[in-house]
């Protein structure tokens, strides 16, 4: 197939590849990278497009894994499970329940694809707690030399804390295993708390619970606070009734979220009164249910989001940068800015890299320019030594980025060992990693 315009979620990239394949086995993979260098075309996989960046972009041949899926392998014993690269996250709780295992920690939206999500360094919240890739112990890749390269802790180790989170650019991923838990539930306290409290509190209320993140709607003084609790599954449940869960999730975030967002970009005075009603009429719920179901939330509603990850000490005065520098500028800012925090890790590109990680997100409605606001918040994020999240918003390039990651001279190591002809490269690669 060719002459189709492919978008990302957020509408912000877009392209025509010169062809779209749909692989449905890693050999098919294989084939196709090998058609695609035999036309002098590069390669690109695409998941679910959930990348605000172009790292997903293909001009030449775009692999579309969607014929990818499911589960390939289980290893009980150790509670590890290969999963196809294009296996959405939001599958896996059908998939992993007759095993009774869960992901130790997610993110709050299970739209990506599992190789999509590991590659861009997707994460939860939880100062115990790493990312996604972290959770991974084995992939296997379709390299440009046309083999399938087995990167696990017994073949290729050295390769392996720089393909689990590899942003496309070493091979495509067709499959991944991760290192799964017993299945567990989450007892969830989600309730409105005085920001300043909260920010006073950073350091105590990222690292005591289980896990922690807070939502502040700008033109307020209110955090919305979320806090999870991890209990086994014998625990009683408590979940919230499905009026309850259709009305908060469904109903405020998404359908009445939608329209009061497309009031704001009509009447931008209205926004700050908006943000002060919203955050007294949301977010005051208990409940307890399985982890899937409290680690994610559904999102209708179109956005573009810049995140920078920072030293987690730095994150009460960025939040507190963040608020002078909207209030001077009397922007109108209808998306709440989301604050969490990860455990560090060793992963070469990691944004979690070496330090006590706290994240802060800001986001804008699809249909409104980012522009200056994205623009200086990103200076503040760079003044406290933020690294930006690989598949969000960023003006950051290889040289920049060189300084904030230890191994980011090994990282371009391997990729010149693996991809040296640049098969898997494309105009947003070059500009992070260098052409």
């Amino acid at each position: 197939m060719s002459g189709r315009v492919w978008r990302n979620w957020s509408r912000i990239e877009s392209v025509t590849p010169a062809r779209v394949a749909y692989p449905g086995s890693p050999d098919e993979v294989v084939r196709e990278i090998a058609a695609a260098r035999a036309d002098g075309l590069r390669v690109k996989p695409i998941g679910a497009g959930h990348s605000f960046t172009g790292i997903a972009i293909a001009p030449g041949v775009q692999l579309d894994l969607r014929n990818l899926q499911g589960v390939v392998r289980v290893d009980q014993a150790r509670n590890r499970v290969t999963l196809a690269a294009g296996t959405h996250l939001y599958r896996l709780p059908e998939l992993l329940a007759p095993y009774g295992l869960a992901l130790q920690n997610m993110g709050d939206i299970d739209a990506q694809t599992i190789a999509g999500a590991t590659s861009t360094g997707t994460h939860g919240t939880g100062a115990a707690f790493g990312g996604l890739a972290t959770q991974i112990t084995g992939v296997t890749l379709a390299t440009a030399d046309g083999s399938l390269l087995v990167v696990d802790e017994e073949d290729n180790a050295d390769l392996l804390d720089a393909a689990r989170l590899g942003l496309g650019a070493l091979g495509v991923l067709v499959d991944v295993t991760v290192q799964c838990v017993p299945a567990f539930k989450l007892h969830a306290v989600e309730k409105p708390e005085p920001l300043a409290a909260v920010l006073n509190a950073w350091e105590e209320r990222a690292t005591g619970p289980d896990h922690f993140e807070f939502y502040w709607f700008p033109h307020t003084t209110t955090a919305l606070t979320k806090t999870n609790t991890r209990l086994p599954m014998d625990a009683p449940s408590a979940p919230l009734g499905s009026f309850k869960r259709w009305l908060d999730d469904d109903f405020m975030s998404n359908s009445l979220f939608s329209a009061v967002c497309g009031l704001g970009k009509a009447v931008p005075g209205l926004i700050p009164p908006i943000n002060r009603l919203a955050q007294k009429l949301t977010n005051n719920r208990e409940f307890t249910d399985v982890s899937t179901s409290v680690f994610t939330t559904k999102r209708d509603v179109r956005f573009r989001e810049m995140e920078y990850a920072l030293p987690r000490e730095e994150v009460p005065d960025v939040l507190r940068a963040l608020d002078r520098l909207i209030n001077q500028n009397n922007w109108k800012i209808s998306f709440p800015v989301e604050v969490r925090a990860a455990a560090p890790d060793d992963l070469w590109l990691s944004t979690a890299h070496g330090r006590d990680t706290g994240y802060v997100a800001i986001h804008r409605y699809y249909k409104e320019d980012p522009g200056l606001y994205f623009t200086y918040a990103e200076q503040i994020f760079r003044a406290h030594g933020g690294r930006p999240h690989w598949g969000k918003m960023h003006t950051q390039h290889a040289e920049s980025l060189a300084a904030s990651y230890p191994r980011f001279a090994d990282f371009r190591a391997v990729r010149d060992k693996l991809d040296p002809q640049r098969v898997f490269a494309n105009d947003y690669l070059d500009r992070v990693l260098g052409a």
